[in-house]
């Protein structure tokens, strides 16, 4: 198949006007390779170790959710060099689907809410509401992370689930208008433990959003490539 066929495919599952505005220019096909499209890998994030296997398995196109090129560059050194030399040199795509991939009908928040098997479902801004029969254990155990908790989380709950960066008190708020009981995301800051009027689940980015990258992969039949980060203890 032709990149240029991919790429309407691409932006019929994730339509690039539902991005958010700081968006622009970061999503998309953001690095361009072989105009022959034989094989799509996937991942959450265009790592040096991401970029490496999806070569390795012959694919000439790598779908994420963050892209490597977040940044301004006025110079291409250190990992951003190791990086673009690996896929430069063996012709790979890159194309990225963030804000609008959050938001897309079956996108990262949509896998999430299905992970956990959330019923009664409402759409947020960003994010969905809907009422979970795990508790905090079977929580855990599903995202395949240990959570953080702040506050009293009641039995059987309405709860919001943000992948990603999602503590943000207006979408707490918008949370809590439509009936969420706790909120689930990721990055928790201080001010918004002390602000919010919800009790807050916090698990990590990767598990909140790569089960919408696996999830797209599975029913595209494209190869997923797992790339959680190491665990860092300090004693």
């Amino acid at each position: 198949m032709s990149l240029t066929c991919v790429i309407d495919l691409l932006e019929g599952i994730a339509p690039s006007d539902l991005a958010e505005e700081f968006d622009e220019g970061r999503i998309g096909l953001v690095v361009e390779g072989t105009a022959d499209i034989k094989k799509i890998a996937c991942a959450l994030d265009a790592t040096l170790p991401v970029v490496q296997r999806a070569v390795s398995m012959g694919a000439d196109l790598l779908v994420v959710h963050h892209t490597p090129l977040w940044h301004p560059m006025t110079s291409v050194r250190g990992r951003y060099a190791d990086l673009l030399r690996h896929v430069l040199a063996h012709d790979l795509n890159i194309y990225v689907m963030h804000t609008n991939f959050d938001r897309a009908r079956g996108g990262i928040n949509d896998a999430l809410a299905d992970l956990l098997n959330l019923e009664e479902r409402q759409d947020m801004s960003l994010g969905v509401v809907g009422t979970t029969r795990m508790d905090l254990a079977a929580l855990a155990e599903t995202l395949g992370s240990g959570l953080r908790v702040y506050g009293d989380v009641p039995e059987s709950p309405r709860m919001a689930v943000v992948g990603g960066s999602g503590f943000d008190a207006t979408l707490i708020s918008e949370a809590m208008d439509l009936g969420a009981e706790v909120f689930l995301s990721a990055e928790l800051k201080h001010s918004i433990i002390r602000e919010s009027p919800l009790p807050l689940i916090e698990s990590t980015h990767y598990a909140l959003e790569s089960p919408g990258m696996k999830a797209l992969a599975s029913r595209m039949d494209w190869q997923y490539i797992e790339d959680a980060p190491g665990e860092v203890i300090v004693w």
